[in-house]
């Protein structure tokens, strides 16, 4: 399958283009370029560096939106020892855009959820592109307490535009399903790991998003709003989105300095996208990790500096 390029990697595809010529030529033995290869490859590294080492926050969010970027069920098929998906929120439908379930990771059981967009326009519509209903909210409620229940671990995957904003999906409560999540997500006794992999959109990102741990990929990004949002709001056009995106503050460094995310996991050059197996495998190590570090922790140690976490966001010093 070919792959798909962003305006900004053209120097990258061009390079990668000349290097898969001359290997083919190679391979036909019409000539020796080996030499030739290697010095195409330590230039594409060059290239690589000084592109993906000097991104703007839009270019980052371009990265984040990337059609090839792993998804949710790619991460389960690379993570987990086995997975078994529970549907449907027990009220009204199962929404396919929140995939809930139980697997193992390592021999750990735990209990998995995100975001799920699609690949395929079949599956992209029937996932919504991975905007979910208020019922995607409430399964993710039910499955996480059940986790509870069993004293399991949760980990949740955000990767979101935004929940869905449907006439049908307002009449059903969406705010009220987020707003409830948010505050039972907060006290839920068992150890919570939230990890933004592509997108972080609104609330529709907070519906799963509680934690005592939450983190962002290297090429994520985590917003209140979309940046084409914002540049309509502010500028009536959201052709500045560019403009917006700098302002808003959401990528990844941004977030850590602000202290909304804990730490930042580093992706494999270029993102995700490229070798989403190796970004699997860190994600992988991060999460066994941190369930180990976290299991160990009193329940009420973690509800407790897990409100604080969230209370202290957002809070105004004042100068002495």
């Amino acid at each position: 399958m070919p792959r798909t390029f962003l305006p900004f990697e053209k120097p990258i595809a061009e390079l990668e283009r000349k290097i898969e010529d001359l290997r083919t030529l190679q391979e036909e033995g019409v000539a020796d370029l080996r030499d030739e290869i290697v010095s195409l490859e330590n230039k594409l590294k060059l290239i690589q560096d000084n592109i993906y080492g000097n991104l703007t926050p839009w270019q980052r969010i371009q990265l984040a939106r990337h059609p090839k970027r792993p998804y949710f069920m790619d991460y389960i098929s690379y993570i987990t020892d086995e997975f078994f998906e529970i549907h449907g929120d027990g009220c009204f439908r199962d929404d396919p855009a929140i995939v809930c379930g139980f697997g193992k990771i390592n021999g750990r059981s735990v209990v998995l959820m995100g975001h799920e967009k699609g690949r395929s326009t079949k599956e992209k519509i029937k996932r919504n592109f991975g905007m979910a209903h208020p019922e995607g909210y409430r399964k993710a409620l039910k499955v996480a307490k059940l986790a509870s229940k069993f004293g399991k671990p949760i980990v949740s995957l955000v990767d979101t535009p935004g929940a869905y904003p449907g006439i049908g999906a307002e009449e059903r409560g969406q705010a009220q399903a987020i707003a409830i999540n948010i505050k039972e997500f907060a006290y839920l006794p068992t150890p919570i790991i939230v990890i933004i992999t592509g997108e972080g959109g609104s609330g529709g990102a907070l519906g799963i998003g509680v934690g005592d741990t939450v983190v962002i990929m290297q090429y994520a990004y985590y917003s209140v709003i979309s940046p084409e949002g914002c540049a309509s709001i502010l500028w009536r056009d959201a052709s500045k989105a560019p403009e917006a995106a700098e302002a808003l503050k959401i990528t990844a460094q941004d977030l850590l300095e602000l202290g909304v995310v804990d730490k930042i996991i580093p992706e494999p050059s270029g993102g995700a996208h490229r070798k989403p197996a190796e970004a699997a495998s860190i994600l992988k190590e991060f999460i066994i990790n941190e369930i180990d570090k976290l299991s160990v922790v009193p329940a009420e140690n973690l509800i407790k500096a897990r409100i604080e976490k969230f209370q202290k966001m957002g809070t105004i010093k004042s100068s002495p």
